[in-house]
């Protein structure tokens, strides 16, 4: 099932997340501006690898851009195709408005951040030989579909199901697209797919929401004090 819109209005404007889409839409085409891209060198020298993270290897001095704990950042805003890039930035539209809203601009950031940092930590502790660079915003989006499963199950999701002619559109609650989602990173393997990191950030993201959601309960009923 592919989720097109959701019914769950937010109070303001979601300004960070329309951020990190224009972050990652703009890094994309400057991708694809450059020779590297078109080699694969860019992807060794911005995406994560885990065995140069880890410090069994080492890049060759021509490949070598950052510090290797840089890339756990970089790598979050690359992208390795349209495909890539359509696919995460469409989930990050429908789901992350929503958390921004639950949040505030400020703990939105950190939160995409760290659920960024734990799923691409899942990735180098499943494999720390790997040598294939990862890249995507597919790990931090992943935190955030995990926080939106917490904070709003029952909110209703436009999703195209796909049978051919008989393609359909229907709503059905985000409790099972987003359960569908998950279960899917489990049984899906190959095509150079960071699974572990999408499980990796969605379930840091379920974790992380629920801090966050007691930081923001403990500070409201601080505000409202005791007259009500």
């Amino acid at each position: 099932m592919i989720p097109l819109k959701d019914d769950n209005p937010t109070s303001g404007k979601p300004v960070v997340t329309y951020f990190l889409i224009g972050a990652c839409v703009l890094i994309f085409l400057i991708q694809l501006s450059s020779q590297s891209y078109k080699t694969g060198q860019l992807f060794y020298s911005y995406g994560l690898i885990p065995s140069v993270l880890m410090g069994h290897n080492q890049l060759p001095m021509d490949l070598y851009v950052v510090p290797a704990f840089i890339t756990i950042f970089t790598s979050m805003f690359m992208h390795g195709g349209f495909m890539h890039l359509i696919g995460n930035m469409l989930y990050m539209w429908i789901f992350a408005d929503n958390i921004e809203d639950n949040l505030g601009p400020k703990k939105f950031i950190i939160f995409y951040i760290l659920s960024g940092v734990g799923a691409a930590m899942t990735q180098v502790f499943v494999d720390t030989q790997s040598q294939i660079p990862m890249v995507g915003a597919s790990g931090a989006i992943g935190g955030v579909l995990g926080a939106y499963l917490i904070n709003h199950p029952n909110a209703k999701v436009l999703v195209l199901i796909p049978f051919g002619f008989f393609s359909q559109l229907i709503k059905i609650r985000a409790l099972y697209v987003l359960g569908f989602w998950f279960i899917l990173q489990f049984i899906s393997t190959g095509g150079g797919v960071a699974y572990a990191a999408h499980i990796g950030g969605f379930v840091s993201g379920m974790i992380l929401i629920l801090f966050f959601n007691k930081k923001n309960n403990k500070k409201s009923k601080i505000v409202k004090g005791p007259w009500g």
